[in-house]
């Protein structure tokens, strides 16, 4: 695995090395002792999927604020998502930057998130599903979010979302 540095400090492009033959492919999605060399202390603790039928679908930009912080490791695996995440770390050198990355199933990229940070994505194709290698098991009724289009961040997102959810289209302004 190579790790590339985004403009966001420990938010991380995962390129997965690719071996193929006359059969097909085979990729390691994630490696404790590779995250380890690269300086990530990262444990994948639960798995989600998200399925998305519809092109122009935004989830996010959601986090958990500490101690129920979470990383996390993002890989699309159908489909093709433009993948953000939103630097809300006081103190980081690079605190309300953002890094956008697009993610597709062709492709042999991931992106690794770190804690504090939010995280959403946009749906470029139908039939879009992401998965997530998560550094820590959900806990519920803690997640928080700031707004997709909050000039505070200044996304350039390829188009407005058609499907969104209630919550997330009402997140207010961002406070830093």
């Amino acid at each position: 695995m190579r790790f590339v540095a985004t403009a966001v400090e420990g938010v991380f492009v995962v390129e997965r090395e690719v071996h193929a033959d006359a059969r097909g492919s085979f990729e390691r999605t994630f490696c404790d002792a590779e995250f380890a060399d690269a300086g990530l202390d990262f444990r994948a603790m639960q798995l989600n999927l998200s399925r998305n039928p519809h092109a122009g679908t935004l989830r996010g930009m959601h986090y958990h604020p500490a101690p129920h912080a979470e990383a996390k490791l993002v890989q699309c695996v159908r489909g093709r998502i433009l993948d953000v995440a939103i630097d809300l770390r006081r103190g980081s050198p690079t605190y309300l930057e953002h890094a956008a990355v697009e993610l597709d199933a062709r492709g042999s990229q991931s992106l690794f998130i770190p804690e504090g940070c939010a995280h959403g994505f946009l749906t470029l194709e139908d039939d879009s599903d992401v998965l997530y290698h998560m550094g820590s098991a959900f806990v519920a009724g803690v997640g928080a979010g700031v707004r997709w289009d909050d000039p505070a961040f200044g996304i350039a997102w390829p188009a407005a979302p058609r499907l969104i959810s209630d919550r997330d289209a009402a997140y207010p302004d961002f406070a830093p």
